[in-house]
Order: C-alpha cells, then sequence, then structure tokens
C-alpha cells in the first residue's frame, strides 16, 4: 500500500475519533476548515457579500462553500453532500437506570444498527448538552458503558440466531450500584467545561447524547489493505469532503461554487430542520445568490446548471453471502468508489449522472465501480433523491463499499476511501 493512502486513512482515524457524535462531527469539519482559511458565520448574522470562504454550522450539519472572484448571480454550485449521523443508540430521558446492583443506561435505538454488534465493546456517550442558561457544549467520555452478552452457558441456542429484545436486552451497563446513587449526566458533564471548569449536572436541561464505539479506527489485513472504524458511514464521505474542499480551496479559480454539505439525521428519513429534507441547503444557497445580487429566475438558472454528488457507503460483495448481491455487478473493496443506480429512483443517478461521474474520476485518475441491488433484496436510500427533489440540481449517488454496514464497527478499503477523496476534489475544481 502506497504512503499517501495509508496517511489518509490515519488521518480518517483522527476525524472519527474526534467525531463520536453528528454534533462533534460538524464541529471537526468546522474546525479543520477555519484551519484551512474558511470563516465560520452565524445564521442569525448578516453574511458578506465578498468572495471568500465560508461555512456555517447548524446543529449537526454544516455547510461550507467558496465563493470565486468573479462569481455572478447566475453562477452555478457543485454540491458534495454527505451525512454526520450513524445508526446506534440515543440517551432517554432520565438515563440512569439498573437493577441487581448493576447501573445502566437507558438507551433508545436510533436508526438501524446491527444490534448484535454492538455485544461486548467498549462504549462511550457523546453529544451535546444545553445548559440552564441556554449555552450549547459538546461533551464525550472515554469508555464508559459496555453490552455484555449472556454467556453460552446460559443460552445454547444462541449460536443458531441471536435476536436481542430491543428494550429488554439493549441497556448497557456503566458501574455497580444502586441508581438513587448514581447520575449518568454527572458522568457526562464532567467530560465538558466551561470557562475552564467541570459542567455541574445540575445546570442541564437539554441533552442529544448517543452511544459510541470507544475504539480507534485502524487499518490491517495483507499489505495494510484493510480499514475499519466505527461511524464509517458516514463519516468517510464527510471526511473525504473536508479533505477534499479544503484542498481544492488552494488557488481556487473555477467558474463554479464548490459546496460542502454534511446533513445530519440520514438514518432516520432526514426529515429535519438540519436533515437534507429540511430547508438548510436550500436556505444556505439562497443566501449565497442575495449576497451575488441573484432574483428568483436567476437563482433558478443557477440551480439549473448545478451539480450535487450524494455520497453515502454502499455495499461490497461479501465473500460468505454472494447470493445476497447482483450476480453480476459486484463492486468489491480496493477496486474504487462506486456509482450507485437503482431503476426505481432510490438513487438519484441516471445516465447523464453517470456520464459525468465516470469524468470526474478520469480527471481524478480515480477507478469507478458500478452498484445496484441484487432484484430480490430491497434498495435502501439515502440523501441524494432528497436533495434532487428539494432542489431540481442534477443530483448522483456515489460512495466507497464496505462491509459490516450498519455494524458498531464497518469495514472499507484503504485505497478506496483515498480515491474518493481524489474524485470529490476532482469534482470541486473541475
Amino acid at each position: 500500500m502506497p504512503a499517501a493512502p495509508l496517511t489518509h486513512a490515519e488521518d480518517l482515524a483522527d476525524f472519527v475519533a474526534a467525531s463520536p457524535s453528528s454534533f462533534h462531527a460538524a464541529a471537526e469539519v468546522a474546525r479543520r476548515l477555519q484551519a484551512a482559511g474558511f470563516a465560520a458565520l452565524d445564521e442569525t448574522d448578516a453574511w458578506p457579500e465578498a468572495a471568500g470562504r465560508y461555512l456555517v454550522v447548524r446543529d449537526g450539519a454544516v455547510i461550507a462553500w467558496i465563493v470565486p472572484q468573479g462569481a455572478t448571480a447566475t453562477t452555478p454550485v457543485r454540491v458534495f453532500g454527505a451525512h454526520s449521523d450513524s445508526p446506534g443508540f440515543k440517551l432517554k430521558p432520565q438515563p440512569t437506570t439498573g437493577r441487581f446492583g448493576w447501573l445502566q443506561a437507558g438507551v433508545e435505538v436510533y436508526g438501524g444498527p446491527l444490534l448484535n454488534s454492538w455485544l461486548d465493546r467498549e462504549l462511550r456517550l457523546a453529544g451535546r448538552l444545553v445548559l440552564d442558561d441556554g449555552t450549547e457544549l459538546l461533551a464525550a467520555t472515554g469508555p464508559l458503558l459496555r453490552l455484555p452478552q449472556l454467556a453460552i452457558h446460559l443460552d445454547r441456542e444462541a449460536n443458531e440466531g441471536l435476536q436481542l429484545d430491543r428494550q429488554a436486552q439493549t441497556q448497557p451497563v456503566w458501574g455497580l450500584g444502586v441508581p438513587a446513587s448514581a447520575d449518568l449526566l454527572a458522568e457526562v458533564a464532567a467530560s465538558a467545561t466551561v470557562e475552564g471548569a467541570p459542567v455541574d449536572a445540575g445546570r442541564i436541561r437539554g441533552f442529544d447524547l448517543v452511544v459510541a464505539d470507544a475504539a480507534r479506527g485502524a487499518v490491517f489485513g495483507r499489505d495494510d489493505v484493510f480499514f475499519a472504524a466505527g461511524r464509517l458511514d458516514d463519516l468517510a464521505s464527510v471526511h473525504a469532503g473536508t479533505v477534499a474542499l479544503a484542498a481544492a480551496a488552494e488557488g481556487f479559480d473555477a467558474d463554479h461554487i464548490p459546496v460542502l454539505a454534511v446533513f445530519d439525521h440520514e438514518e432516520i428519513g432526514s426529515a429535519t430542520r438540519s436533515g437534507a429534507a429540511g430547508p438548510f441547503l436550500e436556505d444556505v444557497l439562497e443566501r449565497i445568490g442575495l449576497a451575488l445580487g441573484a432574483d428568483r429566475a436567476e437563482r433558478m438558472r443557477a440551480l439549473a446548471s448545478s451539480w450535487c454528488v450524494s455520497s453515502d457507503v454502499g455495499h461490497s460483495v461479501h465473500p460468505n453471502y454472494a447470493h445476497k448481491h447482483d450476480p453480476v455487478v459486484q463492486p468489491v473493496l480496493g477496486s474504487g468508489p462506486i456509482l450507485k443506480i437503482n431503476a426505481n429512483q432510490r438513487y438519484a443517478t441516471d445516465g447523464a449522472g453517470a456520464a459525468a461521474w465516470h469524468a470526474w474520476c478520469g480527471q481524478a485518475g480515480v477507478q469507478s465501480q458500478s452498484f445496484v441491488s441484487n432484484n430480490t433484496v430491497p434498495c435502501g436510500s439515502t440523501i441524494g433523491p432528497i436533495t434532487a427533489t428539494r432542489l431540481g440540481i442534477r443530483t448522483v449517488d456515489v460512495g466507497i463499499p464496505i462491509l459490516s454496514m450498519h455494524s458498531a464497527r464497518e469495514l472499507a478499503g484503504v485505497s478506496d476511501l483515498f480515491d474518493l477523496t481524489r474524485a470529490a476534489e476532482a469534482f470541486f475544481r473541475a
């Protein structure tokens, strides 16, 4: 494995470790892009009309863009879209629970995780705390929780098909004692600070906290071809877009406006103020257009000549379950990013989008594969069709092939991660 993909994978491991929740992911994107010269804007302020590099964070979502010199009211945009959330567990109200001398965390299933994959792992809590004065803080514990599996001696049929009760058997342990003498939120609050001092848990009035795998991402396998980590769906794409936009910003002089759009809540349908079905991207694009003096007709002209690349993970052919995949179209790790196609438009790719994607990959020197579902297996979807429907922008769905999708720890190809970033940079620059 060449040095560049390995360095990229190690940087992704850092990115995942810094992004245990969607709120952390948005903050990490903002931190990295601010270091690359992007100015953070507030939605409640007037925005500058000058050319430059900008970003705005809305909850667990972030949008960043470059307005080049010479941009006009009809300058098109190039949107690279991804999402910051992953399936797993979210902390319930009154989360400190337990029985029989065990302290447990009350959690609710978020999205569609592979429940069994969360067993017997060290887990952490992360997300947003809202204090009594409205202050919002990020908090993330170290390894704190675990979902211990029942011993085989007590369930002799576990290997014949383990099924977990979503309420009774998915509440992780985090200590010993009785709930009345413990406070899980205090454990989380201890990981956050206000003016250099630990947060008083009594000040917490609201929270958005999720469970995340505590293990760091790792490169392994013969010739270092594999990369495993939590939340690769879809932090792999978020990281690719962030690295690509920062690289494209250097000397950018194209005749379009490159945009990185990282949405939250894709795993639960995207219908939120920070999701792809919400108004965030439309709001930002409208304000960009207004700053350039666009009227409604000019804004529609700009969108009509724009592109969106929606990047989310897809399925690699699985050597142990090949019958679940199309018998002919079988993408595999290490052979490049994937172009996602579905006849029923669960993916937004069409012929024009396919041709454009292959052109951008060609400019980047990247090989691409196709993905299509087996006719007997329902096809998932992602933010591409939603964005195309909301804005009318020509959209193509892409990603990287992975195994163990929606597991607590997913498997990708080191070279694919690097190649997706190269293709994203070509898309931004072309």
